[in-house]
């Protein structure tokens, strides 16, 4: 008998597959990598801070170095590269912006802020829209999340059943889960948005929210290893090759590209670059936001060998892996799950219900 069942095959699964692994912890995976594209999809960018405010990112001290761990381990065991560490290139836009971030980035953003605010524009930057000056961004980058995704799926083939999850299939005894012809003594869900099918767990409160992401191919551009943000995002992902995002919606939960978004993508990358450009790729997919966004991991609250590994939203690259070892930690050694991303603080709406 099995550990754990795992039901998906996105990010969260997969960060969970390493996670278990490393830890020795037994498990088979049930997923069918077509039901949602929000992974395979995502630019997989970690940044620290949050513009708008100017403030750190919720856990930033310690989700970016569990992070760069994680994935580098990961890397070694999957023999492949996956994390590209780069700084976030933000331009200002008014002097009063750019009076705060030397301030902060004096006092308690100095981890994270450059604080040497910069005029010269490097070859690498020759190409983007930068009226004033601009600041840096440091300890953060991007994972490669469609190359990561494809080779755990590789490695972790012997253990992948895939399909999409039966759920009138799932027997539920005390001291075990029975699914066709898996015995486990646990089964942890990771289905993202699409938790709103599951009968067990349709009650949590996500708030999802559609992205749409442009990739494009301008010869004209000369960034390289750099995260550009001007109101959206252009990344280098291969020579001459950038992504451009991103947009967001709370009323539209399919995996289809739109004309809204393309022109609003078009609109965002007009504001940072006048590089001529032929677009590649246009795809989309929903984030698995939660309404507070913060995580929802734990316990069903009537069935004990029932878990969930929900609602990392946008920024699901940066808080996977750290939440994965919670999880870890409460499973092996009895530690409590983060009380802002325990479930159990939705326990009343499954009461309602």
């Amino acid at each position: 008998m099995t550990d754990f069942v795992i039901v998906g095959q996105g990010l969260a699964a997969s960060v969970l597959m390493h996670s278990f692994h490393q830890a020795k912890i037994s498990f088979k995976v049930v997923g069918n990598d077509e039901l949602s594209s929000c992974s395979k999809v995502a630019a997989g960018i970690w940044n620290p801070i949050v513009f708008k405010r100017l403030t750190k990112s919720w856990l930033a001290e310690e989700v970016v170095p569990c992070l760069t761990n994680f994935y580098s381990s990961c890397e070694n065991t999957l023999d492949a590269s996956f994390i590209t560490q780069r700084p976030i290139i933000k331009p200002f836009t008014e002097e009063q912006e750019k009076q705060l971030w030397k301030k902060k980035a004096k006092n308690e953003l100095c981890e994270f802020l450059n604080g040497d605010v910069r005029s010269d524009i490097p070859e690498t930057l020759s190409s983007c829209n930068i009226p004033n000056q601009y600041g840096e961004v440091k300890q953060c980058g991007n994972l490669h999340v469609a190359e990561f995704l494809k080779a755990s799926t590789l490695f972790f083939k012997e253990f992948l059943f895939s399909e999409t999850f039966d759920y009138s299939a799932l027997q539920l005894q005390s001291d075990r889960v029975i699914y066709k012809t898996i015995e486990a003594k646990k089964i942890i869900f990771c289905e993202g948005h699409l938790v709103k099918h599951n009968p067990f767990f349709k009650w949590i409160p996500l708030k999802p929210a559609k992205g749409e992401i442009l990739t494009i191919e301008a010869p004209g551009l000369k960034l390289k290893n750099l995260i550009f943000n001007k109101n959206g995002f252009l990344m280098d992902v291969a020579t001459n090759v950038y992504k451009v995002g991103a947009t967001y919606a709370w009323d539209d939960f399919n995996d289809a590209s739109t004309q809204k978004a393309l022109t609003e993508l078009e609109q965002k990358l007009k504001h940072m670059t006048s590089c001529a450009y032929k677009v590649l790729k246009h795809e989309a997919g929903v984030r698995p936001s939660s309404i507070d966004r913060r995580p929802i991991i734990g316990t069903h609250p009537k069935y004990d060998n029932l878990f969930v590994f929900n609602g990392l939203g946008t920024k699901g690259v940066m808080l996977a892996p750290y939440f994965a070892k919670n999880f870890v930690d409460f499973y092996l050694k009895r530690a409590t799950i983060h009380s802002e991303v325990d479930v159990s603080r939705f326990y009343h709406l499954y009461a309602n219900e």
